[in-house]
């Protein structure tokens, strides 16, 4: 039997701080929920907005796999390990913060807002040599249907993770269904549904809904209406 957990969007952590307007489905600084710790292996899922030209000045990480899936506007990076980068819409970016490094994370925009999805996940080995990859996505190949962006195999398509999880996105059109195959036994799949409606598992999702999926091999996913969704399967433990 399937176990569920559902974090509608209006009971995630918020916190505005004028320059960062961002929602936490986990506790995160100064949202500390004891029940919201993390989804297995998946730590933090902030859902942020940066005002123009701000963001995120240099600051450390380590052993920590950082995942940032921009969703509108363009994210300018740099790094202690040499990288100079701009991700914008159909790009994802990973760090493995491994030994350690430092970033920073600036909205490129004077004029616009960025949002971007920050996603961590807790490592698979600790104190790997830090490492930075990015690459675009052609939106068309997950046009109903589903298009695997973050995985562990190394020579594929996706970009790589250290650790056993896969990360996919959809858009998908009203009525589409599939059904989703977990890739590792004892993996659990989170949810995340960035526009319209689906119904995961006959769990009815709206707009940044997110619902947590454990103990099964296959989850079943309908879109009630044109929809725009990311899986996140991870190890439990």
């Amino acid at each position: 039997m399937s176990k569920k957990v559902i974090h509608k969007a209006d009971t995630r952590g918020h916190a505005n701080h004028g320059w960062l307007d961002s929602h936490h489905t986990f506790s995160f600084a100064s949202y500390y929920n004891p029940e919201r710790m993390n989804f297995g292996l998946l730590r933090v899922l902030n859902d942020d907005i940066v005002a123009p030209g701000m963001g995120f000045g240099a600051h450390p990480h380590d052993n920590m796999e950082i995942i940032s899936i921009p969703l509108a506007g363009e994210l300018a990076h740099q790094d202690s390990t040499g990288n100079k980068k701009l991700i914008q819409t159909n790009d994802v970016q990973i760090m493995s913060a491994g030994s350690g490094l430092t970033h920073s994370e600036f909205n490129n925009s004077k004029t616009d807002k960025v949002n971007f999805l920050q996603i961590w996940v807790f490592p698979k080995e600790k104190n790997i040599t830090p490492r930075y990859e990015q690459k675009t996505f052609n939106p068309t190949d997950r046009q109903n249907k589903l298009q695997t962006v973050v995985s562990p195999e190394k020579d594929a398509a996706s970009i790589w993770i250290n650790q056993d999880a896969w990360f996919t996105l959809g858009s998908l059109k009203a009525d589409f269904t599939e059904a989703y195959k977990l890739h590792k036994a004892g993996n659990g799949v989170y949810a995340f549904v960035l526009e319209g409606e689906v119904e995961i598992d006959d769990e009815k999702l709206s707009k940044r809904d997110g619902l947590g999926i454990t103990d099964l091999e296959t989850i079943s996913i309908k879109a009630t209406s044109d929809a725009e969704l990311l899986l996140i399967e991870v190890p439990m433990k």
